[in-house]
Formats: structure tokens, sequence, C-alpha cells
């Protein structure tokens, strides 16, 4: 008996990964093509516009009848090559007709992350280089193809960062003007550890300019938020003297839950932004809340910081389609292979640590995922329709 139900165990774990690729193997296939821009790819990992591949080929999306979207080639943007070598193949290089004809070409829009390459993170490796860009921000280019997308009516997926520096000003008030949303100024990221002494990732910059606004102190040791602002200005709220939770979390509005199949809530440990947005023109999906003490509701307080603000917001009508999540929403170490199994929903518990408050797996599978397959899906059946 005993014997058996090895067997049947060892049958189980055998056969299910088969039935699962092969049934994703089978699925349908969905012809459908997706314009992504991403200028900020250290790898050919492509981590920042990654998440978004893994849900395109996990629900059978491609690019021509039998090619599927490979991250190291299917975006606009910055392409590391070996060492120091790069090639750049954002839009920058279209001409006004070249751009027309690519938005006739494409179904949708994803402008995954415009923050960018500088100098001292690439050449950091091999050299002392000289601070500054070397290729970011939301361009002329990017903007035009902007328009013409939203002009022909076709989907326009926004996240963090596109309109935080480096983008310009101009360009920032357009795309703003755009699509009535508009960024405050204010960044934010979790730190496990806001002791200099034991954190090596805690940036030199924010710790520099935070000593300059402090009389030189830095007294910090346990974990918490740090929040940024364009000016320079930093904020901190350490966890058990300023918040009462240690992550933000995301909580979404009815018509989240029921449009995006978001979940009620979800903490988000990575970047995010403070942004406004224009209630009579995008509906809000779900806010960021910040859950402050009342050490960490004054230090807001004195700099006009929201506890509440929105963190998904979209337009969706006749006249246009659009969505702006104010997170670094597509960048999760997810590893692509699972994309290849369906029903990997069912095990997804295995694929993330819900003890470690930085892990960002357990975000990619109840929030991201699940959002980007309910627009594609909706966007899809848009075009097929026609």
């Amino acid at each position: 008996m005993g014997r058996k139900i090895i067997y049947l165990i060892f049958l189980g774990v055998v056969l299910a990964p088969l039935i699962s690729f092969a049934t994703w193997y089978f699925w349908p296939k969905k012809q459908y093509t997706a314009a992504i821009i991403d200028k900020t790819v250290m790898s050919a990992e492509g981590q920042e516009h990654s998440s978004f591949h893994w849900v395109l080929n996990h629900n059978r999306f491609v690019k021509t009848g039998s090619i599927r979207y490979q991250i190291d080639r299917d975006y606009f943007g910055f392409f590391p090559q070996e060492d120091t070598l790069y090639d750049l193949k954002g839009l920058e290089r279209f001409s006004k007709e070249a751009l027309n004809v690519l938005s006739d070409d494409a179904d949708l829009l994803y402008l995954t992350d415009a923050y960018g390459i500088y100098k001292q993170d690439w050449f950091a490796r091999y050299t002392d280089a000289k601070k500054g860009l070397l290729y970011g921000g939301l361009s002329e280019q990017d903007m035009e193809f902007i328009r013409l997308m939203k002009r022909k009516h076709k989907p326009v997926i926004t996240e963090f960062n596109c309109l935080a520096s480096p983008t310009p000003q101009t360009i920032r008030e357009e795309f703003e003007s755009l699509y009535k949303v508009s960024f405050t100024g204010w960044t934010g990221r979790y730190f496990d550890s806001l002791d200099e002494t034991k954190n090596q990732e805690l940036p030199q910059w924010m710790l520099t300019n935070y000593k300059s606004q402090n009389n030189g102190t830095w007294n910090f040791t346990r974990d918490g938020l740090v929040l940024v602002h364009e000016t320079g200005t930093v904020v901190i709220l350490e966890n058990e003297v300023d918040l009462r939770e240690v992550l933000p979390f995301i909580t979404a509005s009815q018509k989240g839950q029921q449009h995006l199949s978001l979940p009620e809530r979800e903490t988000y440990p990575f970047w995010f932004e403070i942004i406004q947005n224009d209630a009579e023109a995008n509906t809000n999906y779900a806010d960021f809340n910040l859950a402050v003490t009342a050490s960490g509701k004054r230090k807001l307080a004195a700099h006009n910081i929201p506890e509440v603000f929105p963190a998904v917001v979209g337009h969706s009508g006749a006249d246009y389609t659009f969505f702006y999540m104010a997170g670094d929403f597509s960048d999760n170490p997810i590893g692509y292979t699972t994309s290849y199994f369906k029903g990997i929903d069912l095990i997804k518990s295995f694929f993330y640590n819900t003890q470690e408050p930085s892990d960002r797996g357990g975000f990619f599978f109840n929030f991201y995922k699940p959002m980007l397959t309910e627009i594609l899906e909706e966007a899809y059946s848009g075009v097929s329709a026609h």
C-alpha cells in the first residue's frame, strides 16, 4: 500500500508539470503587436520589462502567428552589449513618418521605464567615468508616438519612471496635460535596513542630501521608507518610530477589483511616486497607503506629503484607453521559465517568501499579473472584434 502511494505521488510530481506545459503549448496563440519602451536595461535579462514579457508569453500573445516575444530583442530603448558597449534603439531615430507607420502597426504601447542609464553606473566597473546621463528620459519622439497612439484609440500603458527626472520639464507637462495626471516631485522606496554601516545599497547621494539638511546626522538603524523630492529634500520614515506598518500597501477600489482583478490589499516594497489624478478624466483603480504613527504624520504634514495617493489610474472609453501605474511595477525578479506553465497560480506561493518584506514575487502574482492580463485580454478583444 505504501509503495502504491509513493508511486502515485511520484507520478503526480512528474505528470503535473508535463500537463501544465502541454496545456500552455497547445493553448491558442493570439497575435498582438505590443510596442514596449524600456530605457533602463543594464543586462540582457531586461528585468525592467521582463514581467510584461512574462504575462505576454504566459497568455500566448505572439508577435506573429508563430514568433513569441523575446525579452532581449522586442523593445525600444537601451540595448547592452559586451563590456561597456551598447546600442541605442529608441524612438529617437524615427522620423515623424516612421512614427506614424509604427503607430499604425502597433496595437498597444507599454512604456515600462524611461529613467535610463547613467555613465557612473554603466562604466563603473571599468573606469572612473564622469557623472551624467548616458541615455534616458521621455523624448519628443516618445511623446509624438504617445499622441499618435491616443489619437488612433490604441491603449497606452505607462508607469514609474516616465515623468520624474531625467524627463525634461516641458515633456512632462505635455504628458500631464494629455492624460490629466501630474507628478508631485516625490518618489519613495522601502529599504530593509537604514543603517548606513550595514546596508551598502543606500544611495550615497541620499545619505549626503539628508545629512546636509540635518546637521550631518543619520541616526537610523531599522528598516523603513525613504521619500525623496526632486529638489533633493529627503524624508525618512523609520519602522516602529514613524510607521505602524513598514511597507506601503495598495488598496483597490471596487472598480479596480471588478475591472482589473486587483486584490483588495497588497503590499509593495519597491520604488513608487506620488502623483495627483484628475478624477473627472480618470478612474482611480487603486491607492497607495502609508500607515504612519503620530511622528510619521507630523513628518508628512511638514512637507505636504499625503498619506494616501493614487497607485493605478486609467481611462477606458471610446475616445482612448490609458493606464498609469505610479510604481516600478514591471520590475520584478521573476523566473521567466514559469511563464510556460498553465495553472502556475495553483502553486504561486512557492515562488515568493511572505516573511521577506522586500520580496516582490507576491506583488507580481497577486497584483501585477492579474491586472496586466485583464488589460491585455480586454485590448485584444477590441482588436479581434474589428
